[in-house]
C-alpha cells in the first residue's frame, strides 16, 4: 500500500454506510499507533435486518445511533470484540464493520497480541482486529477521530474495490455490502 493520506473528519463519515465502506478501502486505522490499511469492511444500515439497531435502541446499541465517526464495539458469540465506526447523521443508526487490515504500524506488538507470526493472520478478520490492535469493548461510544484512535485518507494511487455478499450472517447474507480491496491478501476471505 502507499502513504496514507490526511486525517478523516467527521464530515466522511456523515454518509450513507455503503459509501462510507467503500470509501474506508485504503484508509489507514491505528488504535494507539497501532494497526494497518483497510483491506475489508462491510455496511449496515438501520432498515437491514442484519443491523443491531433494526429492532429499535437498546442500551447494547446506543453508540449506534451517535454521531458519525463514533465507534461501536460488541461483542460477538461471547468471544470476539467487533470494531465498527458510526456512519450518517446523530439518530439514523448505521455503522460500517472494519473487517480486515493489512498490518503496517506496531507489527510486533500485533503478534504478541495474537501470538501469531504470519502477517497475513494478525488481521485478517474483525475479532483479529480488536485482539490486534488492543480495542476492547469499553470503547464503544468512543470519538473514533480522538487519540487513540486515528484515522487516515488513502495514499495517492488508484485502488480497485470490489462489492459481494456480506459475511456470516444468517438474516440478509445476499446483500452485496461487503467492499474489499481486489486482490488483498489480507482479506477474511477471498472477494467475490
Amino acid at each position: 500500500m502507499t502513504a496514507a493520506g490526511p486525517p478523516l473528519g467527521r464530515e466522511f463519515f456523515d454518509r450513507p454506510p455503503r459509501e462510507v465502506a467503500g470509501g474506508l478501502i485504503g484508509c489507514t486505522l491505528l488504535h494507539g499507533g497501532v494497526g494497518g490499511t483497510i483491506v475489508e469492511t462491510e455496511a449496515y444500515e438501520r432498515d437491514d435486518p442484519a443491523c443491531h439497531a433494526y429492532g429499535g435502541p437498546t442500551a447494547r446499541n446506543a453508540p449506534l445511533f451517535g454521531p458519525p465517526g463514533m465507534t461501536y464495539v460488541y461483542l460477538c458469540y461471547g468471544i470476539h470484540s467487533m470494531f465498527n465506526l458510526v456512519t450518517e447523521t446523530e439518530g439514523t443508526a448505521a455503522a460500517v464493520l472494519i473487517r480486515a487490515l493489512e498490518p503496517t504500524a506496531g507489527i510486533e506488538v500485533m503478534r504478541e497480541r495474537r501470538a501469531a507470526a504470519d502477517l497475513r493472520a494478525l488481521c485478517s478478520g474483525p475479532g483479529k482486529i480488536c485482539q490486534a490492535l488492543g480495542i476492547e469493548l469499553a470503547q464503544t461510544g468512543m470519538d473514533a477521530l480522538a487519540a487513540p484512535f486515528r484515522l487516515l485518507g488513502p495514499g495517492p494511487g488508484e485502488r480497485e474495490i470490489v462489492a459481494g455478499p456480506r459475511v456470516g450472517l444468517t438474516k440478509a447474507a445476499d446483500y452485496p455490502w461487503r467492499y474489499c480491496l481486489a486482490d488483498s491478501p489480507f482479506l477474511s476471505r477471498p472477494a467475490g
